[in-house]
């Protein structure tokens, strides 16, 4: 069967690109983003730990572990086709080398709605 089938929408697909990184990467991954064309994103100051589990520290004579540690997660939502390029930018610029440099995750959306004008899909992003 050839084109949309009855009844299902077609929508150009779009992707959510989250990122968690280390916080003074954000500068460097906000610019390698703005390079590519991609300007909007919103960005949370979160704490988390993977494998890298924290660190202990002394205060006031007591040692006592920290398990969470201070990262930045970035969320943008953009057209499929900019998908590869943005995730190739946050990791060229996020990464270190080091234990903790974070995690790129990538999602399908299925739609997107702007409030104020209504616009859907991509041109709502």
């Amino acid at each position: 069967m050839d084109g949309p089938v009855r009844g299902v929408k077609t929508h150009k697909l779009m992707k959510k690109i989250e990122a968690i990184i280390k916080p003074f990467k954000l500068e460097e991954v906000k610019d390698a983003l703005s390079e590519i064309g991609i300007e909007g994103m919103t960005v949370t100051e979160v704490k988390g730990f993977g494998r890298q589990k924290g660190h202990t520290e002394i205060y006031r004579g007591s040692e006592y572990t920290v398990d969470f540690l201070p990262k930045i997660k970035i969320e943008l939502v953009l057209g499929d086709a900019q998908a590869d390029a943005a995730v190739a930018a946050i990791i060229k610029s996020a990464k270190t080398g080091k234990i903790g440099d974070g995690k790129v995750f990538v999602y399908a959306i299925e739609q997107a709605v702007r409030i104020r004008t209504e616009e859907k899909g991509e041109s709502a992003v």
